[in-house]
């Protein structure tokens, strides 16, 4: 059985398909929604591709498409041109045109880089993004943003394509590590902080049973869990596909956790740095009176209760040097997300002297 969430941006329209052992379905899918592509550029990584390219490119085959892959060292190290290049030279070589497609297998680096390629080649193919990660399925894979990484920054060069559909296999979270499952609930608590209060509750009610560490196991409260995060996220993009404006809200966190995971190499995931950024901020709002410490035990509560850290010892100077980088700038004003009461997010703007003086209230 299978969930759609349908997703309604300014420039496009697509569905997001969730269920068990579908990844075996993924040619008649883009056949249904890519009737005209002849050929398939599948993208993936030397950690994902061992388990899943076989019975993506046996898919495709079967449902008429002639297929190529381009397989990329795994981590967040390989995101960058010369990787996306590869990519395009792979395209030009066959002789893909406008009517052929890139497919991403595999995590956000696979999702983020695919989308770029396929936006810029040609001036912009159809994408179709498969993602088999949990951090992917419940917030990259959806939303068209996509990207490479600078040394000076994360996702500094990037440009916003919709994929045509997204087909999300759920049974592809059970060959995930602890690590890289932990990793995922970062973006999946964000959501209950921004705006779920229902996806909080569930959350806290699978934590406060003991359920936690197993959650990654319980196939049905899981799909539940994704569902939820990717209606939030369509919701989201329906009212600001360009992030200029309610979009935002999605970067709790993210402003504080990419200059922790730029400083780290890449050596830190994504979404642990960006639990570590959630718990900066919440310490910084209850240094200035503007939350309750109650509400900031609670959150901070769930995040260590799914395994992830609340905090970093990280100065307040190298998070706003850091963050004079961050792509959501807007000339010298940091538009930064702020969570006072579980469920509602907050847009604020500060200057880079604001900022430093709002984080160092926590004392760092």
């Amino acid at each position: 059985m299978e969930d759609k969430i349908h997703v309604r941006a300014s420039s496009s329209e697509y569905d997001v398909i969730i269920g068990a052992g579908i990844l075996s379905d993924t040619g008649s899918i883009v056949k249904g929604v890519l009737p005209n592509a002849l050929k398939v550029l599948v993208v993936s990584d030397t950690n994902v591709a061992p388990l899943y390219m076989k019975t993506v490119t046996d898919s495709l085959e079967a449902g008429g498409f002639d297929v190529y892959e381009y397989v990329f060292e795994a981590g967040e190290r390989s995101k960058n041109i010369t990787t996306v290049a590869g990519m395009w030279d792979a395209m030009a070589r066959e002789g893909f045109t406008r009517s052929d497609a890139v497919l991403a297998l595999g995590g956000g680096v696979a999702g983020d880089m695919a989308g770029f390629a396929a936006a810029t080649f040609l001036r912009g193919i159809s994408v179709v993004q498969v993602p088999t990660s949990l951090l992917a399925m419940v917030d990259s894979s959806v939303g068209g943003k996509t990207g490479i990484d600078l040394p000076a920054a994360k996702n500094q060069v990037g440009a916003f394509l919709q994929p045509s559909v997204v087909i999300e296999d759920t049974d592809c979270l059970k060959t995930l590590s602890p690590e890289l499952f932990t990793e995922g609930m970062g973006e999946v608590i964000k959501y209950a902080f921004i705006m779920d209060i229902p996806l909080y509750e569930r959350l806290k009610a699978i934590a406060d049973s003991g359920n936690a560490s197993s959650l990654a196991s319980d196939t049905e409260e899981l799909t539940e869990v994704v569902k939820a995060c990717v209606a939030d996220k369509a919701d989201v993009i329906a009212s600001d596909e360009f992030d200029t404006g309610r979009r935002q809200i999605l970067n709790f966190g993210h402003t504080a956790g990419h200059v922790i995971e730029s400083l780290s190499d890449y050596t830190l995931m994504h979404g642990v740095c960006v639990a570590k950024g959630m718990g900066i901020f919440i310490d910084s709002c209850v240094a200035a009176g503007l939350c309750e410490s109650e509400e900031a035990d609670k959150m901070k509560s769930l995040i260590e209760a799914y395994g992830l850290p609340s905090g970093d010892d990280i100065t307040s100077d190298k998070l706003t040097a850091g963050a004079m980088n961050d792509k959501k700038k807007r000339g010298n004003t940091l538009s930064l997300i702020l969570v006072n009461k579980i469920g509602h997010a907050e847009i604020v703007k500060m200057n880079e002297d604001e900022y430093l003086a709002f984080l160092s209230r926590r004392g760092i």
